[in-house]
């Protein structure tokens, strides 16, 4: 099956994919490039488990084609910082409890990380809509609101 190349970014690095024309995201960062964080759940779009970002915008990557990525910036949850030091989103989730089985919890980080790109200081229903979609069978999603609240109180703290 012959290939399609394609160049774009991943976590600030380059990145060129020779893949064919049906590969998703997905499966190029989990396989090729084994960024694991983002998680394998529904495969149709509908659970937010492997949640990217791409250009800024949350995209799910198991619908999104490696060949619709050229110049294009994707930020997976590896990328927002690492088990020595995590982003300021993941340390929230981290000291709010919300993290359960862990499962969904790279695409809610990503999830919440571009809400509070979009709105550093969002009221209760916004988080609610800005999650929706991301499917926690865990948590109860009491603790994954309390962890963005904090997250933007925090960032708002740094930016003040």
């Amino acid at each position: 099956m012959k290939g399609i190349a394609t160049n774009f970014r991943v976590n600030g690095g380059p990145c060129r994919i020779d893949a064919p024309a049906e590969c998703t995201l997905l499966d190029v960062l989990r396989g090729t490039l084994a960024l694991t964080g983002t998680k394998r759940g529904c495969d149709v779009g509908e659970c937010g488990a492997c949640n990217v970002m791409v250009d800024g915008v949350v995209v799910r990557s198991c619908l999104t084609l490696v060949a619709e990525l050229a110049r294009c910036e994707v930020l997976t949850i590896e990328g927002l910082g690492s088990g020595f030091t995590p982003g300021g989103v993941q340390q929230a989730f981290v000291d709010a409890g919300a993290i359960q089985c862990g499962f969904c919890m790279s695409g809610m980080i990503v999830a919440a990380t571009g809400l509070l790109a979009r709105n550093p200081s969002p009221t209760v229903d916004e988080i609610r809509a800005g999650l929706a979609g991301n499917l926690c069978r865990c948590s109860g999603y009491v603790k994954v609101i309390e962890a963005v609240l904090l997250a933007a109180a925090r960032g708002r703290a740094q930016t003040a």
